[in-house]
C-alpha cells in the first residue's frame, strides 16, 4: 500500500501543468490520434496551464497588498488567517488514506459511463484533492471515515452530472467542442440558481449585459486593458496608495485582464484537435454515444466577464470581512474568488452585471462558512502537523470552494434533524439545477438547428 501511495504522490508532485497534459496525450493516442499531434497538443495544454498560473500569480501579487492596505486603513483585526487553497491542499494530502480517492473517482466515473448515466470522462484527476479535502472536513466534524468516503463519492457524482448539463454552455463560452468543466467548484451553481432566477425577473437585471455589450455602449472604456486600469486605480485609491503606487497597480490590473484571454486561446489550440479525435472515435465505435472531456476551470479563462467580476469582488469581499458581525476571517491568499466566478459565469450565461450582483449577495456565505470551518481546519492542521501554526493561531480559506455543499454534508453526519432538512433542500435545488440547465441546453440546440436550416435554405 505504501508503494501505491508513493506512486500517486510522485505523479501529483508533477503538478497540473505536467500531469493533465500527460493524461491528455495518453487519451489522444488511445483514440487514434497521430502521436506527433497528440504530443504537440499535450505540450500546448501544459503551456496553457503554466501560463495561466503565471498570470494568476502576477495578479495575486498585485491585488493582495492593495487589499491588505484597505483592511489596515480600517484598523479592524480579524484573528483567522486565510491560508488559501494551497495550504488546504497540503492538509488534504496529509490524510493517510488520501491516495484511495484516485481509484474511487475513476471507479465512480467508469460505472456511470458504462451505465450511460454520464457523458463526461473526467481527466482532471489532479484536482482529486478537492474530494480529499471534503472527506477530511467530514472526518474533522464527524470522526467517521466511512461517511467521508460516501460524501466524497456523492460529490464525484454531482460533479459529473453538472459537467454534463453545463457542457453546451461551456462550449459556447470557450468555443471548444466536446469539453466541459468537471471541477467541484461548479457545484456552487446549485446555490446560485434561485438567486439568478430572482434577478432575471428584476428590470435591468433581466437584460444580457456582457463585455461586448459594454464595448458597444462605452467604447474604449469597456476594453479589457482600460477596464483593468480603471479598476486598479479605484482599488489603489481605496487602499491609500500613493499616486505612483496607484498607477503601477492600475497597469498591473490592465496587464492581467489583457493577458488572460491571450493565454486562454492556448487551451482552444490544444483541446480542439483532441476533442475532434475523441468525437470521431466515439462515432466509429459507439453510435448514439457522446463523450465529453472533463477539465479544470482554466478553460473558461478566456471570458472577460470572469476576470472583471473577480477583481470587482476584491474590495467587496474585504468590505464584508470588515462589517459582517460574526466573521473572523481576514481575506488574503484566497482573495481571488474563482470558485464563485466560474459557476456564476455559466449560470448567468456570461451576464456580467448579474455575476457581480450574485457576488454581492453570496460573498457572506463564503466568509461565514470559512469562519465556521476554522476550528475544524485548525485542529486538523495541528493533528497532522502538515501546516505549522503559532500558538493560538487559527486558519481557514476565505473563498473555500463549494462552501454550502461542504458545510451541509459535513454537518449532516452529526445527526441533527435540521441538517437533514437542509441537505434535502440542497438535493431539491440540485435536481432543479439539472433540469433547468438541461432545458436551456435543449433550447440552445433547437435554436442552432433552426439557424442552420435557415442558412442552408
Amino acid at each position: 500500500m505504501d508503494v501505491l501511495q508513493n506512486v500517486f504522490q510522485y505523479i501529483l508532485d508533477l503538478g497540473a501543468s505536467v500531469f493533465v497534459p500527460l493524461i491528455m496525450i495518453i487519451v489522444g493516442i488511445a483514440v487514434r490520434m497521430k502521436w506527433k499531434e497528440a504530443f504537440s497538443a499535450g505540450i500546448i495544454l501544459g503551456v496553457a496551464f503554466a501560463g495561466m498560473g503565471v498570470v494568476i500569480g502576477f495578479m495575486l501579487d498585485a491585488l493582495t497588498p492593495a487589499g491588505q492596505g484597505l483592511v489596515e486603513r480600517t484598523g479592524i483585526e480579524l484573528n483567522i488567517v486565510d491560508a488559501g487553497w494551497t495550504s488546504l491542499a497540503t492538509l488534504a494530502w496529509a490524510w493517510p488514506l488520501a491516495f484511495l480517492m484516485f481509484p474511487l473517482q475513476m471507479g465512480v466515473n467508469a460505472i456511470l459511463l458504462v451505465m450511460n448515466k454520464t457523458e463526461t470522462l473526467n481527466v482532471d484527476l489532479w484536482n482529486v484533492w478537492g474530494k480529499i479535502l471534503t472527506a477530511v472536513l467530514v472526518i474533522g466534524v464527524t470522526n467517521s471515515v466511512a461517511l467521508a468516503f460516501v460524501i466524497a463519492a456523492i460529490q464525484m457524482v454531482a460533479e459529473l452530472l453538472i459537467a454534463d448539463v453545463n457542457q453546451k454552455h461551456i462550449e459556447k463560452v470557450t468555443g471548444i467542442p466536446g469539453v466541459t468543466v468537471s471541477h467541484g467548484m461548479m457545484i456552487f451553481g446549485v446555490f446560485l440558481l434561485p438567486f439568478n432566477w430572482l434577478l432575471s425577473k428584476v428590470p435591468l437585471f433581466d437584460r444580457h449585459i456582457d463585455a461586448n455589450t459594454l464595448k458597444e455602449k462605452f467604447g474604449v472604456f469597456a476594453e479589457n486593458h482600460v477596464m483593468g486600469f480603471i479598476i486598479g486605480v479605484l482599488l489603489g485609491i481605496a487602499a491609500g496608495y500613493t499616486v505612483p503606487e496607484t498607477l503601477t497597480l492600475a497597469i498591473q490590473a490592465a496587464a492581467a485582464l489583457t493577458l488572460f484571454p491571450m493565454v486562454a486561446k492556448l487551451f482552444m489550440q490544444a483541446l480542439s484537435p483532441l476533442s475532434d479525435a475523441i468525437s470521431e472515435f466515439m462515432k466509429s465505435r459507439f453510435k448514439h454515444r457522446k463523450l465529453n472531456i472533463g477539465l479544470d476551470w482554466p478553460i473558461l479563462a478566456g471570458s472577460n466577464e470572469l476576470w472583471v467580476a473577480v477583481i470587482v469582488w476584491v474590495p467587496i469581499t474585504l468590505l464584508y470581512a470588515i462589517i459582517l458581525p460574526g466573521n473572523n476571517v481576514l481575506p488574503f491568499a484566497g482573495i481571488i474568488n474563482i470558485s464563485m466566478a466560474a459557476p456564476a459565469l455559466i449560470i448567468t450565461g456570461g451576464n456580467l452585471l448579474r455575476m457581480i450582483i450574485l457576488g454581492i449577495i453570496t460573498t457572506p456565505v463564503f466568509l461565514y462558512i470559512a469562519t465556521g470551518f476554522a476550528p475544524t481546519i485548525t485542529q486538523l492542521a495541528q493533528d497532522t502537523e502538515a501546516i505549522a501554526l503559532d500558538s493560538g493561531q487559527m486558519i481557514s480559506w476565505s473563498t473555500i470552494e463549494y462552501p454550502v455543499f461542504r458545510y451541509l454534508f459535513a454537518h449532516v453526519g452529526e445527526g441533527h434533524l435540521l441538517g437533514f432538512l437542509f441537505v434535502g433542500i440542497w438535493a431539491a435545488l440540485f435536481v432543479l439545477y439539472f433540469k433547468t440547465m438541461k432545458a436551456r441546453k435543449v433550447e440552445d440546440d433547437t435554436a442552432e438547428e433552426t439557424e442552420y436550416k435557415e442558412n442552408v435554405m
